[in-house]
This record gives C-alpha cells, sequence and structure tokens, in this order.
C-alpha cells in the first residue's frame, strides 16, 4: 500500500495576522509557520494504515506557494512523526497562484509517483477554502471523499469505505482504490514526533521538484496560471464595546428590547 500526503506549512493559529503593504494578502514575514492541524489527520491516518497493514510507504507532498514558507520544516515534521520520505515542490513560477494552479501542480507532481491512497486534510486554516483536495480528485479523475472521520481500507478488494457526518447521521461511501480522502477532526488523534523520530527524520530523503522536473509551463502556474485575483484583503471591523442596562430586570428587559428593535434592527 502506497499513501501520498499532501500537506501545507500555514501560519500558527495564535499568529497575530497584518494585511501586507498591497493590500492583497497577509504579511508573512515575522509569522511563525505550523504543519496545517487537518493535515495532520492525514498523516496520522496514513501511519495508522501502514501500522494496521504491516507494510506499505507514506510519502508526504507539499508546495511552496509564498517565499516566507518553509515548508521544508512541516515535511520534516512528517518525516519525524514516521512518513517514510518527502518531496518540496519549490519554484518562483508556483508562487502567487491560486487553488486551481496549487491543485495542478499537485496532481502533475502526483502522475510522478506511484499510490494507491491521497490522503488531504478537508482545509488549510490560513485560507479555509477547501478546494485543492478536490481538485486534485478531479484533475486525476479518481474518486474522492471529503470530510471523513472514520476510513476503512480493504487491501483484498482494493476498495475503501469513508464516513463522514451528515446532518442526522454518517454517510459511508465505498470507493475503489486509487481514491483521495480529505480529512476531517475525529479522524485520528496525531501523534507527536518522538526524540528518535526526530533524529530518523534528519537522514529520510527529501526531494526537491521544480517546475521543469512536474513537466508544467510557466504561463499555467502561480500567478500567471490562477483563475481567481485576490482585489483586496481587508480585517473584520472593530466590534463596539459592550453596552450596560442599569435597572431592574423588568425594566431592562423593556429597554433591551426597544435597543434591539429601533437601534439595532434585530427584532
Amino acid at each position: 500500500m502506497k499513501i501520498v500526503v499532501c500537506v501545507k506549512q500555514v501560519p500558527a493559529t495564535e499568529s497575530k495576522l497584518r494585511i501586507s503593504k498591497n493590500g492583497t494578502e497577509i504579511e508573512r514575514a515575522g509569522l511563525s509557520f505550523i504543519l496545517n492541524p487537518y493535515d495532520e489527520f492525514a498523516v496520522e491516518e496514513a501511519l495508522q494504515i501502514k501500522e494496521r497493514l504491516g507494510h506499505g510507504e507514506v510519502t508526504v507532498l507539499s508546495m511552496r506557494s509564498h517565499g516566507a514558507q518553509k515548508p521544508e520544516e512541516a515535511l520534516r515534521t512528517c518525516l519525524a512523526m514516521g512518513a517514510d520520505k518527502a518531496v518540496l515542490l519549490s519554484d518562483p513560477a508556483f508562487e502567487g497562484g491560486d487553488s486551481y494552479t496549487t491543485a495542478l501542480v499537485l496532481a502533475e507532481s502526483l502522475r510522478r509517483l506511484t499510490f494507491d491512497l491521497l490522503l488531504f486534510g478537508k482545509q488549510a486554516v490560513d485560507d479555509d477554502a477547501g478546494a485543492v483536495g478536490i481538485q486534485v480528485a478531479e484533475l486525476l479523475g479518481i474518486p474522492h471523499v471529503a470530510v471523513v472521520n472514520k476510513l476503512e481500507v480493504n487491501v483484498a478488494t482494493r476498495t475503501i469505505l469513508a464516513h463522514r457526518q451528515i446532518e442526522g447521521g454518517i454517510e459511508a461511501v465505498e470507493a475503489p482504490l486509487p481514491s483521495l480522502i480529505t480529512c476531517q477532526k475525529g479522524l485520528n488523534e496525531p501523534r507527536y514526533p518522538s526524540l528518535p523520530g526526530i533524529m530518523k527524520a534528519k537522514q529520510k530523503p527529501l526531494e526537491t521538484w521544480n517546475r521543469e522536473m512536474v513537466g508544467l509551463e510557466s504561463e499555467t502556474v502561480g500567478a500567471a496560471g490562477a483563475k481567481l485575483k485576490v482585489v483586496r484583503v481587508e480585517l473584520p471591523p472593530a466590534r463596539p464595546a459592550g453596552r450596560m442596562i442599569p435597572g431592574d430586570v423588568a425594566a431592562a428587559v423593556k429597554e433591551l428590547v426597544r435597543l434591539l428593535h429601533e437601534e439595532a434592527n434585530a427584532i
């Protein structure tokens, strides 16, 4: 069983974000970066599948989409968790793209790898689009199941049974291998890299592929090939200060109703 996990390095969730001078993205200089939390579930699931089967190979794949990123760190984290090898897609032409161009680079790179199962996090916490994994499946022409929180793999029949929560129940979807899964919280509990794992990670292979190695023209990737253009990024408006309503309960409730109706236009 060969499993490839596509991961992304994102700003740490506790980071204080600022808008860049051009107004079209966040200022990434000076930020701390981490492995996308939903991708941790994907890596852990790949490792557990390999451990249950007693054989297999787990490859992690990531792309540098911004100059300030250091995706090598995210890949080394995955290797320290137990992944076998890593591939970094890095080329200036890849920068400034959208979910489509990211999916295109990943899909063309995956065509150069052997895999039975592809795992993604359901979304990256920096842009929350949740689109790349599904677009990769479409470009590769393979089945996909999104937002999965339980996964069963049957090697004998080369099928998977993916479970996901829907309103009022659980949906179970069966698909043939190769398939692509996007992973949701609750699928597992990601392990922490151990000290021996961190030491071993330094010796594991981490290849770097550029645009020529992937086989894509420069005008099809990055900002040149993007289907979407970000016009402006803005911080949400500051919340007004809280307002206290004095008086006894009956008078306060009456005043609250009036304010909601006349000032807030909420009722």
